[in-house]
């Protein structure tokens, strides 16, 4: 996300740095918040597998896969959420369909396989609903999904994930009006990144998870 700036401002706004970090630490906690809310609709992959999968997968039982085996989950893993949720919803050798829990939906079931997976060294992002509102996706998500494209590597002069210097005077107008100018393009960054259905809150998730990532160590809310 590119931003001309004015002559000496950038200055000024790097001698006091750190209102702009709590302001944007205060900002991010407040953007999780509704996220979190809207997933507790179902119940999460932590609740469902220690009402149901951990029977079995706690401690290995019928050969199934224990969690914190990273060998095993992460041979499971790399075939993908949706062929493991598959394979549970279908069952599998010693386990029944739904994991013998035939009122967890779909969703449930991804969050649980989720929830084992990265409990056995994995880093999936627990999904949200499909069949009940949702408030906006994180900031991890979109980064994940689209900013990283470009902001991984910096491409076309994005500032990088991780670099503080550069992400400082994006921000030095305020949060809103960096929003802004993401959601109308600027330089060779498209009209929202290039990701149509993304809300203004969901790029305001993005821009604060990026420069969070950017913080040096020690700073991060």
């Amino acid at each position: 996300m590119k931003n001309r700036t004015h002559p000496g401002s950038d200055a000024a706004f790097a001698r006091a740095p750190g209102r702009l970090l709590a302001l944007c630490i205060a900002l991010a906690a407040a953007a999780a918040a509704p996220c979190a809310m809207a997933q507790g609709a179902d119940k999460s992959g932590r609740e469902v597998v220690a009402a149901t999968c951990g029977t079995c997968h706690a401690t290995g039982e019928k050969n199934a896969p224990k969690i914190g085996d990273k060998n095993a989950w992460g041979k499971l893993a790399a075939q993908g959420l949706t062929s493991l949720t598959q394979v549970a919803l279908k069952g599998i050798r010693d386990m029944p369909a739904h994991g013998g829990n035939p009122g967890l939906t779909d969703t449930e079931i991804e969050r649980a396989i989720t929830y084992m997976v990265n409990m056995s060294g994995g880093k999936w992002i627990e999904p949200t609903s499909k069949t009940k509102p949702a408030g906006p996706r994180t900031g991890q998500q979109i980064v994940q999904m689209q900013c990283a494209h470009c902001h991984e590597k910096g491409v076309d002069g994005a500032p990088k994930i991780g670099d503080t210097q550069a992400w400082i005077p994006r921000l030095k107008n305020g949060l809103e009006a960096t929003v802004l100018s993401a959601a109308n393009g600027h330089g060779a960054m498209p009209a929202r990144g290039g990701l149509a259905n993304i809300s203004d809150a969901e790029l305001r998730n993005a821009i604060v998870y990026m420069f969070r990532r950017a913080q040096p160590a020690g700073k991060k809310g």
